[in-house]
């Protein structure tokens, strides 16, 4: 670790004063008066204070020393990640949740389930568009940790009380659909409500545990398991469902409420976590109350000077959409392989997460080596050629996996580097404001594909679909190396 320059009694930071021991202090009575003492004794008593601060780090602000390690030292961000775990594995498989509950509650054997859980993901998809920005705005407002516990708890007792809700209403309809149906729709929307405060709380807190010197690999852990969660939440979703009920049909006599025990379990395991940690905030008010429309419009003036970060949100808005397509995509790869059924589409999910898992590691140990646009673009480029290879190799399981890890793999070179330029460009003020338009993007980049995909799949075939999302992702990439080029010639 290089050595910090040696600093003057006047700056001293608070840090160093408060791990400092009595006798290091140099106001302290009975050293020598300050008009006797030289220089040299005062930069020696300094050096001693200092290195007695850095032998006990704090750990909401751990040593910048490069890898991973670091952030696996620091409590704080472990808890914090912990509890991110549960809550977007949660997330995911709540929709897998209310498709097992519409297939088995609901839908006739002569209908299509589409309809239906199209239905669900507009319901979710909807509080991303209305709240998403205004959310960060009040994030910003309000201090970290509460929002991140209640909004958790909160979504835990909404999965909770739906198969209270539901036998309640059973056989009540209206204007021809079950009354059931209607609270799905309404317990989705709350709960993707909730979401929209928790996504940009949780983005907020990572820069106020963790030091600057660190956040790419704190990054590499909260941005792989948020991708991650898009493609293993919808893979073992069904499973883990089905374990669920298993283990509580003694109890609720094969009803089926452990699917729903299971996700609101998960949201309060989160919340609970989330309890754990410590930001040490401090909110201030501001001297005039703002309207919260003036401040989106904050953020997106921010965006429009702040070239890094609105090149940095434009991949992970293309990075995203990928994956949720690839979500899609899987299904109907895993039905012309020979190998597998079309049921066995986790498999292939699963090659895609250990891809993210590997390129994680490795960006979280060598990462800091290059610069975060030529980790982006190389990331790009990569994955244009995995997404190619996928449209241009034979339907085999080999080549498949392969191509799928390595889609993972670049897919980590793209999204860690450029969620940590989001949190090292924004100042603390700006942060929820930001990380509220990124979570607006960011779950409309999520949610749409997920319609769009089979539709695409359906007219223009896979390997065109393949083909296709290779060259957005190209296109993404280079535009946006090129943006972050041109800025950058502009203050050479």
């Amino acid at each position: 670790m290089l050595r910090e320059p040696e600093p003057n009694i006047e700056d001293i930071n608070s840090e160093s004063i408060s791990h400092s021991t009595p006798h290091t202090r140099p106001d302290q009575p009975n050293q020598v008066s300050p008009d006797k003492v030289s220089l040299e004794q005062s930069k020696s008593r300094l050096q001693k204070s200092q290195s007695k601060s850095q032998g006990a780090v704090s750990e909401t602000a751990v040593s910048g020393t490069a890898g991973l390690w670091p952030v696996f030292r620091n409590r704080n961000f472990l808890t914090l990640w912990s509890g991110q775990v549960f809550s977007q594995m949660a997330d995911k498989i709540y929709l897998v949740l209310m498709i097992a509950i519409i297939s088995d509650t609901f839908k006739s054997p002569d209908q299509t389930i589409s309809g239906w859980v199209s239905a669900i993901m507009i319901a979710f998809t909807i509080p991303a568009v209305l709240f998403g920005s205004l959310a960060g705005v009040y994030v910003d407002r309000w201090k970290k940790k509460p929002v991140l516990v209640m909004t958790n708890l909160l979504r835990g007792l909404l999965v909770a009380v739906l198969p209270a809700l539901l036998w309640v209403t059973k056989g009540w309809d209206i204007a021809g659909l079950p009354v059931g149906f209607y609270i799905l729709l309404l317990d989705t929307f709350l709960i993707s409500t909730l979401t929209q405060f928790f996504a940009p709380a949780e983005q907020a807190a990572i820069p106020l545990i963790v030091k600057e010197s660190n956040l790419l690999p704190a990054n590499s852990l909260y941005t792989t398991t948020m991708m991650a969660s898009v493609i293993i939440g919808f893979a073992v979703g069904e499973p883990a469902l089905a374990l669920a009920d298993a283990w509580l049909a003694p109890i609720d006599q094969g009803t089926g409420v452990g699917k729903s025990v299971l996700v609101g379990v998960s949201y309060a395991v989160a919340g609970v976590l989330l309890l754990l940690i410590t930001t040490n905030e401090v909110i201030t008010e501001p001297a005039q109350s703002s309207k919260a429309w003036e401040d989106i419009k904050d953020g997106l003036k921010y965006l429009q000077k702040q070239v890094q970060v609105r090149s940095a949100l434009i991949q992970l808005t293309v990075l995203f959409s990928v994956f949720a397509a690839l979500a899609v995509l899987a299904v109907r790869l895993a039905e012309v392989i020979p190998t597998l059924r079309s049921s066995q589409f986790g498999f292939l999910l699963a090659a895609g997460g250990v891809g993210l898992a590997v390129g994680a590691i490795a960006i979280g140990q060598f990462g800091q080596r290059f610069s975060r646009p030529q980790l982006g673009l190389a990331g790009s480029l990569g994955m244009a050629a995995t997404l190619t290879g996928l449209s241009l190799a034979p339907a085999q399981i080999g080549p498949s996996l392969v191509l799928l890890v390595g889609l993972g793999f670049f897919g980590a070179m793209i999204g860690i580097p450029m969620q940590t330029t989001i949190q090292e460009k924004t100042p603390e003020e700006m942060r929820g404001k930001v990380f509220g338009l990124q979570n607006n993007v960011v779950n409309i980049a999520l949610s749409l594909p997920l319609a769009l995909a089979g539709i695409a799949e359906t007219f223009l075939g896979l390997r065109a679909v393949f083909g296709l999302l290779a060259m957005m992702v190209a296109i993404g990439g280079f535009f946006t190396w090129s943006l972050v080029k041109a800025a950058a010639k502009k203050t050479a």
